[in-house]
C-alpha cells in the first residue's frame, strides 16, 4: 500500500470510528506562529496557565515531542447538541460539557485507530492527543486542510462551523500531506468580538485568557475578580456566546455520540438546584464529566460568583 492509498485508508478508518474529518500534515517546524506564540506569553495574556509557557520548543515542533516523527494526523469530532439544555432561570454550561468527558471518548477511538494501523502496516511509533499535551492543534489542523482560526482563536470548519473536537495522532508513517485549504472566511465580520460581554478578544485570533469567561470559570483557581460582575450572563463553566454569533455556525448539525448526551438531572436543572446542589449530587451527576475539572468547589464558587451578580 503506497502512501496515497494508506492515506485515504486512514481516513476511511477515522469515518467508521465517528470522526468527522481527518487531515494530515508533515510534522514540521511551526515557523509562523512561534512568534505569535511568544508574544502572547510575553504580554501574559495566558493568564495563570503558566503550562501554556512550558515545552515552547515542543509546541512548535512535534518532532522535539516524539522522537522520529513524520505526521501529524488531525480529527474532528462533533459534539454540537441536537437541544441546548434549558437556559431560562438556570446557569448555563458550555455544551461541550454536556456529557461524558470528551477526553475519554475520543482518546479511546484515536487508541483503537492507532492499533488499526498497526495491523495493516505492521510496528509503528505513535502517541494519541485531545487537548493533553503541548500540541498546537489548530495550527496543525489549519496546515491539515481542515479550516481555519477565527476571530474568537475557535476553529472554523467551512459550512459546518466551531462545534468539533480537535485530537491529533503523531508518527513515524510518512502519508501523502493535505494542503490549506482555506487561510480566513471571517472577513469583516466582528459578531464574535462585538458579542464577548468581557471584551476577551482583545485582537482578531488572540483572546486575554484572563478575561474569558471560560478561563475564569475553569482554570482560574483563586477568586474571580469583582470586575467581572454582571457580566457572566448565567455562565458558570465554559462559555460559548463567541461561537453561538458566529455566522458559520448557522451549518451546525447534531452530533451522535450518545456519551455526549446530558445526564438526566441536568435537563430539569433550575438555579435554585444549582444553588442547592450537594457535593454528593455533583459527584453523581458529574462522574465522567469535563466539569470535574473546576471540582465541586470550583463550581459553586461560579454559582456564588452568578448568584451574587442577578442580586
Amino acid at each position: 500500500m503506497n502512501k496515497t492509498e494508506l492515506s485515504k485508508w486512514i481516513k476511511r478508518q477515522a469515518r467508521e470510528l465517528g470522526f468527522d474529518a481527518c487531515g494530515i500534515s508533515r510534522a514540521d517546524f511551526l515557523e509562523a506562529e512561534a512568534p505569535v506564540l511568544e508574544r502572547w506569553l510575553k504580554k501574559g495574556l495566558h493568564g495563570k496557565m503558566d503550562y501554556m509557557a512550558n515545552h515552547f520548543d515542543k509546541r512548535l515542533d512535534p518532532r522535539k515531542l516524539m522522537e522520529g516523527a513524520k505526521s501529524v494526523l488531525v480529527f474532528l469530532y462533533n459534539y454540537y447538541p441536537e437541544e441546548n439544555l434549558p437556559e431560562k432561570d438556570n446557569y448555563i454550561l458550555s455544551k461541550y460539557a454536556y456529557g461524558t468527558d470528551y477526553h475519554f471518548v475520543i482518546k479511546d477511538k484515536l487508541k483503537k485507530l492507532i492499533s488499526q494501523i498497526q495491523e495493516k502496516v505492521g510496528e509503528i511509533h505513535a502517541r494519541a492527543f485531545v487537548d493533553s499535551a503541548p500540541v498546537l492543534e489548530r495550527a496543525w489542523a489549519q496546515r491539515a486542510g481542515l479550516g481555519w482560526i477565527g476571530k474568537n482563536a475557535n476553529f472554523i470548519v467551512p459550512k459546518a462551523g466551531s462545534f468539533f473536537f480537535l485530537a491529533e495522532i503523531i508518527c513515524d508513517l510518512g502519508l501523502e500531506y493535505d494542503q490549506p485549504k482555506v487561510t480566513d472566511l471571517c472577513g469583516a465580520c466582528r459578531n464574535c468580538i462585538d458579542a464577548c460581554p468581557t471584551a476577551a478578544i482583545v485582537a482578531p485570533g488572540q483572546i486575554d485568557a484572563r478575561r474569558c469567561i471560560s478561563y475564569l470559570t475553569i482554570e482560574l483557581r483563586e477568586a474571580i475578580p469583582e470586575i467581572f460582575k454582571g457580566q457572566f450572563n448565567d455562565r458558570i463553566f465554559g462559555c460559548d456566546i463567541c461561537q453561538d454569533v458566529c455566522p458559520w455556525n448557522r451549518f451546525a448539525k447534531a452530533h451522535k455520540e450518545p456519551a455526549f448526551q446530558p445526564h438526566p438531572k441536568l435537563k430539569t436543572m433550575k438555579k435554585m438546584g444549582w444553588e442547592n446542589l450537594s457535593e454528593e449530587d455533583f459527584s453523581i451527576i458529574f462522574k465522567k464529566s469535563a466539569v470535574k475539572r473546576t471540582k465541586y468547589s470550583g463550581l459553586m464558587r461560579n454559582v456564588q460568583f452568578g448568584k451574587l451578580t442577578a442580586r
